[in-house]
């Protein structure tokens, strides 16, 4: 009985990882919510848009972005050390035109399979926000529905277009 719940839970965790790596398995499809969970600007000094949010310049450490890499292979299982580094970005999950810090929690290494498909959604949140059309909080859950789930996208781009 161990034996069949072991190997059980084994595979929901092979299944789990499947789900969020690329095709290979070996770079994340979208950020780790334990890792990366998002986190707002706190001590920009500029604020922007109607809304007056802060906003961050942008400014990662070299080392930190190396951190960011070793973390996500070490603690997640993937392998993107070991891959073509210009293949990669470190992302800010919620981005920094929509008031996203420059700390670890709100960093991630995208993948340009992934970023070819979430980048175009960034512009339009924030233009939205410019506009007075898009609360932050508003803009935030729309970015974490396009990068946590890569085929809610082209959903959150048509609902951005009607604002």
């Amino acid at each position: 009985m161990r034996l069949a719940t072991f190997i059980l839970s084994v595979v929901f965790s092979v299944s789990a990882l499947a789900l969020n790596a690329g095709p290979d398995g070996r770079f994340p499809l979208h950020p780790d919510q334990t890792m990366t969970p998002g986190e707002l600007c706190q001590n920009g000094s500029t604020k922007r848009y109607p809304e007056g949010i802060r906003y961050c310049n942008r400014d990662v450490d070299r080392d930190l972005k190396r951190d960011l890499f070793r973390r996500y292979d070490v603690e997640l299982g993937y392998e993107t050390q070991a891959m073509d580094r210009g293949q990669f970005k470190i992302d800010h999950f919620i981005p920094l035109c929509a008031g996203g810090s420059n700390g670890a929690e709100n960093l991630w290494p995208q993948h340009k399979s992934v970023y070819e498909i979430t980048d175009p959604m960034e512009p339009l949140v924030c233009e939205k926000m410019s506009e007075g059309r898009l609360k932050q909080a508003d803009a935030v859950q729309l970015i974490r529905k396009g990068k946590l789930d890569l085929s809610q996208v082209p959903s959150v781009m048509k609902y951005l277009n009607s604002l």
